[in-house]
């Protein structure tokens, strides 16, 4: 959620406190503002307000923004990887990856988004008409283009690396605006359906860009279906025309209602120094180091496994159907570690599940080594599916728990300001090491050309692009002597386990049993 548009969610919360919905006691840990905020949200949902028909069309509205935000999210963070492993090394795909750093990295264009529009246009509508319409034409050009940036994927790495960050920064911006405008769309008894419209929304685009269009891709699809193969210039053709119509519909019929704000809220300098302020806390600085280490464990099975499966033989299509039977599992089990996650230790849970994630990525790579030659088993499959199922399970209560956590730190007095700054370190905490860790997989990765079953071609190697092409050339084959993943994959687990040992826990635990008054900023 934005900076500014998450000062007014908690405005809008005090409101509630105006009229006699919170608590007058405070005490000196700084307990008094998180219950008076707790109580005034908890006191509008108690009261059980019922959709109303505004409610309920903004609600659609929000859901097909996100969907919107959520497609080229999918393409570029889920399913570009995949094609391009076809094509590409990891080192190249690596170099791709980095366009989904900007997604991580909105807070610091935030502010500017909230503070700088157009009156006669709307605060929200001032910046979506325009993304939105950026959007669909950057979609557009590719639709024509992108079978040959894939075809010559190895000439067009980089037109496709700034493409899809171009795609990626616009998709940000734009949900910077759609988050505060569910602010206003929104009656105030009903905002708690803002993360369910996004949730709903962004889920929606990502299954499509990812699970639906690997499966219509595919030709195992087509053949066993009878249904044409969906290519990437004809899915981004239609998002194209859908993304135009979303926004002519914004232009012509919708409307935003005027909002009258302080210079505080408008005030770009004033969020910045809210972010300098927050991020000088000593606590501050010792979590957000957390999150940035936190995820290291894990980042070779986050990065390279699903890759890895589809290389040894898993179809795209199987992979993403798998992907799309976690989601259910997600929603459901999230429901209840928020349950667990409650009372004033959030962090605990999310030190347990630390452990089976842990054991989850070092049985990843074991079942990669052991992984069976097509065609794959069902039995196989659904033992994959399992698999990833309690791994999910064990990510979901990582991502639940930490969420808790954030929000009974985060300082009322500032709003979205101090809660967006510890979800983008987390964000980034998950982003930054995936560039490092496909790097790794072909540095440590020795690949010999054979030509005629025993001739080894010396000083050929079959790790990148051109060796591989000078093998073929030769009429050889490449025969991989030590695969890089399982070095990566060992060197990230023992690094992350040093620092779980010698950080995480025993900082995250004094972190937990710190006074909220030890997270608040002098104002």
């Amino acid at each position: 959620m934005s900076l500014l548009a998450g000062d007014e969610y908690a405005s809008r919360f005090r409101e509630g406190l105006e009229d006699g919905d919170g608590y007058e006691d405070e005490d000196e840990d700084g307990d008094g503002e998180v219950a008076q905020l707790e109580a005034a949200a908890g006191g509008d949902a108690e009261k059980t307000v019922p959709l109303t028909r505004e409610d309920k069309k903004a609600m659609a509205l929000l859901i097909v923004l996100y969907i919107i935000q959520g497609v080229p999210l999918g393409l570029a963070m889920e399913t570009l990887p995949f094609l391009l492993r076809e094509r590409l090394s990891y080192s190249k795909i690596a170099i791709f990856s980095l366009c989904s750093y900007p997604y991580s990295l909105k807070l610091l264009w935030s502010p500017i988004v909230d503070a700088w529009y157009f009156p006669s246009v709307g605060r929200r509508r001032s910046w979506i008409i325009p993304t939105q319409t950026i959007l669909a034409s950057l979609m557009l050009w590719m639709s024509f283009n992108v079978q040959t940036f894939l075809d010559n994927a190895l000439d067009h790495i980089y037109v496709l690396t700034v493409v899809f960050t171009s795609l990626v920064v616009i998709a940000a911006t734009q949900d910077i605006a759609v988050d505060g405008w569910s602010l206003t769309l929104l009656s105030r008894e009903n905002l708690s359906y803002a993360s369910t419209c996004q949730t709903v929304g962004l889920t929606i685009g990502w299954l499509m860009s990812f699970t639906v269009f690997l499966a219509l891709n595919s030709e195992a699809f087509s053949a066993r279906w009878g249904t044409p193969i969906l290519t990437l210039g004809a899915y981004f053709r239609f998002w194209s025309i859908a993304c135009y119509g979303v926004t002519l519909w914004l232009v012509l019929v919708q409307k935003e209602r005027k909002e009258a704000l302080s210079d505080d809220e408008t005030s770009i300098i004033s969020v910045y120094k809210s972010i300098w302020s927050v991020s000088r806390l000593k606590s501050v600085r010792s979590f957000l180091m957390i999150h940035l280490v936190a995820k290291i464990s894990f980042a070779a099975n986050d990065s390279a496994t699903a890759l890895k499966m589809v290389e040894k033989g898993l179809g795209k299509e199987d992979f993403a159907l798998a992907a799309l039977l976690d989601f259910p599992i997600q929603i459901v089990f999230g429901f209840f570690v928020a349950r667990w996650s409650r009372g004033d230790r959030p962090l605990r849970p999310w030190l347990w599940a630390y452990w089976p994630r842990f054991v989850f990525a070092f049985l990843a790579a074991v079942i990669v080594w052991k992984f069976p030659p097509p065609p794959i088993t069902a039995g196989f499959f659904a033992f994959v599916i399992v698999f990833r199922s309690f791994g999910e399970m064990a990510s979901t209560t990582q991502f639940v728990c930490i969420g808790a956590f954030h929000a009974r730190i985060s300082d009322p007095v500032i709003g979205g300001t101090y809660i967006t700054l510890l979800n983008t370190v987390s964000n980034l905490g998950s982003t930054w090491p995936r560039f490092f860790v496909l790097r790794a997989i072909d540095y440590f990765s020795i690949a010999t050309c054979q030509v005629d079953g025993d001739l080894t071609a010396k000083g050929v190697e079959c790790v990148s692009e051109e060796g591989k092409a000078l093998c073929s050339a030769a009429a050889g084959t490449c025969v991989m002597e030590r695969d890089g993943y399982y070095i990566t994959t060992g060197i990230c687990l023992v690094v992350g386990l040093l620092f779980l040992v010698a950080y995480i826990i025993p900082t995250g635990k004094r972190l937990q049993a710190l006074p909220l008054t030890r997270w608040r900023v002098a104002i």
